[in-house]
């Protein structure tokens, strides 16, 4: 899946969840106004139009109802839709103001909160409109509804109706305020510290694919005068003064050995790229691939001391990935490097996962470097182009929608684990098999 992807299922997922904070709030204000309705009616005495109240109430509650079904099969949240809902409580607030007292209501102040969430959820053209919407609807209720009889006596304290609505409006205000408000901030936090992941991982990815350009550049360039040293290497076997020294023979060979196995490397990374010609990829099986892998490394490296095992269990059908060959070496040579005396390298399978592990007996690794596992230049060798061995195998392994750790162990050495998901790497069906072979 590619960043832009990502980035676009991330911001559906948190105008979803934005949605769902309105749903929620628009539940609590049915409830809230239910039982405000009935304190006021019964409670207070004071007249109200309760049948065209409890009717707005239901148009509410099925707009709200049907927003829910909606929005738990539908998957795409635009702003536009956003501005609808809004403008939808809006309307319904300002149709109960109208019955209840019009802007004498002490509950007028709610229109804030619609300013507000607008403010959260919506581009700055939209949030502006809303404004200018709940105002316009302010001025209409000023003008055109009638006012409650409430005595507005200051003097009396909470004891007066409207100074007790204004209190629990201002308390409704201010709770909504901070819990609804925190929620949808929190969504958008999160959607910009994903965003942010997003594009640092797509800058590595674009670093990865700069560095296969100039790989595969280098093995164009390479692939000439390899081909010419190895005719000449041939030439020179036959030839007098090297047919008839074995020592000079012998040197011609392995010259010939290191010539040939540079053309493999470079015949690898052209198959990497996708561009050697009369190749493909060929099926194999968990075991035997990682099993030729570990052989590969060891004939070529020949460490000291190196342990492999493979706890694997039921072997399943994959096809040779050259990627994964070269992750498990670029794993398997920082290990070396950290420690020649001694390496060890498991595989297992867990669950649905398989997971590779490289133990050494070396120093570890520092604070620092665990700090920053898996980014690109960062080494403890000294050296220029240090730590992209590893960044490699990160997003290899990143790429095939697993993960690599790395911790150091308490007695010493550290320990790489690479975990990567079967359904990524395993073949599932024979016709899979047979459209390789």
């Amino acid at each position: 899946m590619t960043g832009v992807e990502q980035g676009g299922r991330l911001q559906v997922a948190t105008g979803i969840r934005n949605m769902q904070q309105l749903i929620q709030l628009r539940w609590i204000a049915v409830v809230g106004q239910v039982v405000t309705i009935l304190v006021v009616y019964y409670g207070l005495g004071i007249h109200l139009p309760l049948h065209q109240m409890l009717v707005v109430l239901a148009c509410l509650a099925a707009f709200n109802a049907a927003s829910r079904l909606r929005w738990r099969s539908h998957h795409v949240v635009t702003n536009g839709e956003l501005f609808a809902v809004l403008l939808v409580d809006v309307g319904m607030l300002t149709a109960q103001l109208y019955l209840s007292g019009g802007a004498a209501n002490p509950f007028v102040f709610l229109f804030l909160l619609q300013v507000v969430l607008g403010a959260m959820l919506l581009d700055i053209r939209s949030t502006w409109v809303l404004f200018g919407v709940t105002v316009a609807c302010f001025i209409g209720l000023a003008l055109f509804a009638e006012p409650l009889a409430l005595p507005m006596d200051a003097q009396g304290g909470l004891g007066s109706p409207f100074i007790l609505g204004l209190f629990i409006c201002f308390a409704l205000v201010a709770a909504l305020t901070v819990v609804f408000v925190a929620r949808i901030n929190r969504n958008l936090r999160r959607r910009d510290a994903k965003l942010a992941d997003l594009r640092q991982r797509a800058a590595e990815e674009e670093h990865i694919v700069r560095m296969g350009l100039l790989a595969s550049g280098a093995a164009h360039e390479l692939g000439t005068p390899l081909a010419t040293l190895s005719v000449i290497l041939g030439d020179w076997q036959h030839m007098a003064p090297f047919d008839s020294n074995p020592e000079l023979q012998g040197e011609v060979s392995e010259m010939q050995a290191q010539v040939q196995r540079c053309k493999s490397i470079v015949s690898g990374i052209l198959l990497s790229a996708g561009e050697a010609r009369g190749e493909s990829s060929e099926p194999t099986s968990v075991a035997e691939f990682l099993g030729e892998v570990v052989h590969d490394w060891r004939a070529s490296r020949q460490p000291r001391a190196f342990t492999y095992d493979n706890h694997f269990g039921h072997d399943l059908p994959i096809v040779s990935d050259s990627a994964i060959q070269q992750m498990i070496h670029n794993v398997l040579d920082n290990a070396l490097e950290a420690s020649p005396h001694w390496l060890m390298f498991e595989v297992a399978r867990h669950g649905d996962e398989l997971v590779l592990t490289c133990t050494d007996a070396g120093p570890g690794f520092e604070p620092r470097m665990l700090a920053q596992f898996g980014k690109p230049y960062q080494s403890s060798k000294g050296r220029a182009g240090g730590g992209l061995g590893l960044f490699l195998v990160v997003n290899v392994a990143r790429t095939l929608g697993g993960k690599v750790e790395a911790r150091n162990k308490p007695e010493g050495g550290a320990i790489v684990t690479i975990t990567l998901p079967l359904a990524s790497i395993v073949l599932e069906s024979e016709e899979e098999v047979d459209d390789l072979e």
